[in-house]
């Protein structure tokens, strides 16, 4: 009896970390696999436009990979204007929120029920691509 007591009470919280901490390292690998490949799919665009559609769809593949359809954003940003020049720097940064398992709401009122994991990426310009 006392086996099985103490082996639920020390297997219940050691299952939960397992999966917290798996959920969280999906995370990470969804935020640095989106950053990624948005910069790579921005720098090879044809024009600015065409650029930012190009980034927000491979960082969706990314997120949804990972099963992250909620809490999860793309930023991109550009060392200059326009943001396809050549040797132009391509900033993408790839942020999650993740809800922790589990939590209820009376408890989450009260502690931190969400973990914010982002990536950020540094893409250039070819220099002698032609547009």
């Amino acid at each position: 009896m006392e086996f099985i007591f103490l082996g639920v009470l020390l297997l219940l919280p050691l299952v939960y970390l397992v999966l917290t901490v798996a959920r969280l390292q999906a995370a990470s690998f969804s935020a640095s696999l989106a950053g990624r490949e948005a910069g790579r799919a921005f720098v090879t665009g044809a024009s600015d436009g065409e650029a930012l559609g190009r980034a927000s769809s491979a960082a969706s593949l990314a997120f949804e990979d990972f099963a992250f359809t909620e809490g999860a954003t793309l930023g991109v940003s550009c060392d200059g204007s326009p943001c396809l020049r050549p040797e132009g720097v391509v900033t993408s940064t790839a942020t999650i929120v993740v809800q922790l398992p589990l939590i209820p709401d009376f408890v989450a009122d009260h502690v931190p029920a969400s973990v914010t994991i982002s990536s950020t990426h540094v893409s250039s310009v070819d220099r002698f691509v032609a547009r």
